[in-house]
């Protein structure tokens, strides 16, 4: 691995919206059998990487994230997606970690995907773009260490999507992962989470304007199929109970039920203002992508069917977390990850938080959730010789 001079990678972290063309030399092979490159990974950086380039964290944003961790976005001008968890004093605390966030492979804040221009045809990629894994993701992330010039990271985490992501990285790169926090995710994708991906995915294909996925390249552009897709697949972030809280069957604006198609409830509003919304930031086809990227991840199936077989061996510390009311990702999801690293004999602690917030539970304010992972994250500081800030 050649390391980037340090003076460089200090003039890359001063800029803002900072991306790199990898894969010229060494093409990325992907699982569909494709090689990619070169191609372009688009990254955040938070904090200062010390000389020793042993305090760096990746964080792997979920299905609908970016790489911008703490805000506020370019696009929408809102609060970064972990704001509550990255900060100076937070639990990745940037004056201790160096933090690290790439927009992912097949996203469109960015890196290489369907909606960037395709070098060999001059148009953008549409459904041309290989079909991508989490594996495939991995690999990308970890040429961009390799840029960096970090050999090592003292932690990976991320919360679904993300989380998968984080197994996958210790699963491929065990040598290269201090610890690693898996946050409401999975070993596999569920026959359920496949139907409801499903069910996006149609909706976008279904909407006359995505032609074939060439509609960028015609002025078009699928944002009915797409805010639909968004609105189903939010209402398996939240729980009922934080459904009816927040809205219960409150009228939006009005007094009394209009008997037509309108949006009579404040929950119907809401779901409409999320689709709305989600369009002005995100690619119709990277939704397709990274969805089929989340379908396919099986990480046993790599391993005879046998999960543990993942982890043999692997000297990584693991937190696994996971949420009450989770539905996408139940404990259950969690726990059977616990049970593979305890088969494999790996370090691994477990924290099932009581909230009722749903899945989004881990982006949102759970001091729970915050004070176990910080507790880990010293513990396991300590024991790596990163000195307090």
């Amino acid at each position: 691995m050649t390391a980037m001079p340090k003076s460089q990678v200090a003039a890359e972290h001063a800029q803002t919206g900072l991306s790199v063309e990898l894969g010229r030399e060494t093409p990325l092979q992907l699982d569909c059998g494709v090689s990619l490159g070169p191609f372009t990974l688009a990254y955040q950086t938070y904090g200062t990487l010390n000389e020793e380039r042993s305090n760096a964290v990746l964080l792997c944003h979920a299905l609908t994230g970016d790489q911008f961790v703490v805000g506020p976005h370019p696009v929408t001008g809102k609060p970064g997606w972990w704001e509550l968890m990255v900060g100076p004093g937070k639990t990745f605390d940037t004056d201790r970690y160096f933090v690290i966030c790439s927009n992912t492979l097949g996203g469109c804040m960015g890196t290489s995907g369907p909606k960037e221009i395709n070098p060999t045809t001059g148009r953008p990629w549409g459904l041309d773009f290989p079909v991508i894994t989490i594996r495939d993701m991995v690999k990308a992330q970890a040429m961009l260490l390799d840029h960096l010039g970090i050999e090592q990271l003292f932690c990976v985490s991320g919360g679904s999507m993300g989380g998968m992501q984080a197994l996958q990285w210790v699963a491929s790169y065990p040598e290269r992962c201090f610890t690693a926090v898996p946050i409401a995710c999975a070993a596999k994708h569920s026959a359920q989470n496949i139907a409801l991906n499903e069910v996006g995915r149609q909706a976008i294909m279904a909407d006359p304007e995505w032609r074939e996925g060439r509609y960028q390249e015609l002025g078009r552009n699928p944002v009915g199929g797409l805010a639909v897709a968004r609105m189903a697949a939010h209402i398996t972030y939240l729980s009922e109970s934080a459904l009816h809280r927040k809205f219960g069957r409150a009228l939006q604006d009005r007094s009394n039920v209009t008997y037509g198609f309108d949006a009579d409830f404040q929950v119907e509003s809401y779901l409409r203002y999320q689709g709305q919304s989600f369009v002005e930031r995100f690619d119709a086809n990277s939704y397709l992508y990274i969805t089929r990227a989340i379908d396919y991840f099986d990480l046993a199936a790599d391993y005879d069917g046998v999960l543990a077989n993942a982890f043999r061996g692997v000297d990584t510390r693991f937190c696994v977390i996971s949420f009450t009311s989770d539905w996408l990702y139940p404990t259950s999801e969690n726990r059977a990850i616990v049970r593979a690293l305890a088969a494999a004999a790996a370090n691994v602690s477990f924290v099932e938080v009581v909230s009722d917030k749903g899945h989004d539970a881990f982006l949102l304010d759970e001091p729970d959730m915050f004070e176990t992972l910080r507790g880990f994250l010293s513990g396991a500081a300590t024991k790596r010789g990163l000195s307090s800030p």
